[in-house]
């Protein structure tokens, strides 16, 4: 299973990832979900998966390869003209390798599906981010939701629900963040550290600030600890039930 989550802020977008990987609890790995594209003053696009490691595996080399052959037919996410057509172009991906890999009669709905956030700023547009589903289809975030989750979702939400605010610093949005990964993962075994973050700065169109947060990692551990003692604090400081 995954975890990831990609938020937009006034201040610009913010990106985390979890790492682990698992077919079984005898079989679990560590891979990058997380990838990013860059030319410096003209264009950021930063990527996260869950889904298939094969399928996921293959978007993320066809999109790589197809930025370092420039001049050939297939279009290059260093080359396309908005943040919208860099969203095509990867729902596009996703479908051609859904089908390359699919026995017949299987779908994108089946064993070979996967799920993609999105999100970047080319010169010229606004930081914009997408969700992109196995179908090829895709949203964009918006006022109404200014963040998307993918993969092990349902534990970590609650608390971006109740504390998100477009206003966020990076450092408080990497606090709360780092708050709902650690609910996923105590609620979930397939979700696990490390974590990959990365930040981008609205118009500066070069990649922000990156980081790998292990488990023992001593901000982590004292968000964790400090997380888990104020909820039993609330709790306690709640009436208690009279029968």
């Amino acid at each position: 299973m995954t975890y990831c989550v990609g938020m937009v802020l006034n201040k610009g977008l913010v990106f985390m990832s979890d790492t682990r990987t698992n077919a079984g609890l005898d079989n679990i790995s560590t891979f990058r979900k997380m990838h990013s594209w860059e030319a410096p003053g003209e264009r950021v696009v930063t990527l996260m998966t869950a889904g298939n490691l094969a399928t996921t595996q293959a978007v993320v080399s066809l999109l790589d390869e197809r930025t370092k052959a420039p001049g050939e037919r297939e279009p290059s996410l260093l080359a396309v003209p908005s943040m919208f057509q860099a969203a095509r172009l990867v729902a596009d991906t996703l479908k051609e390798v859904i089908a390359m890999q699919a026995e017949t009669g299987q779908r994108a709905d089946a064993a070979f599906n996967a799920t993609i956030i999105l999100g970047g700023q080319i010169k010229g547009g606004p930081p914009r981010l997408f969700l992109i589903y196995p179908e090829g289809n895709f949203i964009e975030a918006g006022e109404d939701t200014p963040y998307f989750q993918i993969g092990e979702t349902k534990y970590g939400r609650p608390i971006l629900v109740r504390a998100y605010d477009p206003d966020l610093s990076f450092e408080q949005a990497i606090k709360l963040l780092l708050v709902s990964f650690d609910s996923t993962v105590k609620a979930n075994l397939s979700v696990g550290a490390p974590f990959d973050l990365q930040l981008y700065e609205a118009d500066s169109l070069r990649l922000g600030y990156r980081a790998r947060l292990d488990q023992d990692d001593p901000y982590f551990s004292n968000i964790s600890n400090g997380w888990s003692a104020a909820l039993k604090q609330a709790l306690d400081s709640l009436p208690d039930f009279e029968l």
